[in-house]
């Protein structure tokens, strides 16, 4: 996995809520079984018609930058565990998904594979959608090690909680594994006290 540290970027506000693993990618596009190209179908029935034709005021056709943070509507990610949601976000290009609410499963597979799921008060939430319709263009950063999300302007600054372990591993690129090897010798060590 990459490492994450701090990302700066516009913000792509998707102010729906409840948002289900089948919309943000559809059942019929899981069958592959390797992380690539799930981005493609990312929100697929929410991007395309039924001829394959992007929808225009769909917010990411709309958007004319490269954003890295995806700005999402309360329960983000409920409905059925499948992990290749998490795969299309990221392969899509996103890093960070903001909310005031996700499913558990969802986020456990978001930090799992590299995206950092980032959860603020919902009164914030709707202060930064709002915000979005008069400024599009602003820019937000996401300060991992400080466990801060905040705007270039200074308008917004919020503190985020994430455990230890997942903030461990997605500042220095680890998936599980990774974490098991970092720590070997404390793993031997430990066994052979016993």
């Amino acid at each position: 996995m990459e490492k994450f540290k701090k990302l700066s970027s516009k913000l792509t506000p998707l102010n729906i809520e409840n948002v289900d693993t089948d919309q943000i990618i559809p059942a019929r596009f899981l069958k592959a079984v390797t992380r690539e190209g799930f981005g493609d179908n990312l929100f697929r029935d929410w991007r395309y018609d039924n001829n394959d034709n992007l929808i225009d005021d769909f917010i990411l056709n709309k958007i004319k930058f490269d954003s890295k943070i995806l700005l999402a509507g309360r329960n983000f990610g409920c409905g059925s565990s499948r992990e290749h949601a998490a795969w299309a976000i990221y392969d899509y290009g996103f890093r960070v998904v903001i909310s005031s609410f996700f499913a558990d499963i969802f986020k456990s597979n978001a930090l799992n594979n590299g995206l950092l799921v980032v959860q603020i008060k919902q009164n914030v939430l709707d202060q930064i959608f709002d915000k979005l319709i008069s400024n599009p263009s602003i820019s937000f950063n996401v300060d991992l090690i400080t466990q801060k999300f905040y705007s270039d302007d200074g308008t917004f600054e919020e503190k985020f909680d994430i455990n230890e372990y997942n903030k461990t591993c997605l500042l220095n690129g680890y998936d599980n594994i990774d974490y098991l090897l970092n720590i070997k010798d404390k793993i031997v060590k430990y066994e052979e006290k016993k």
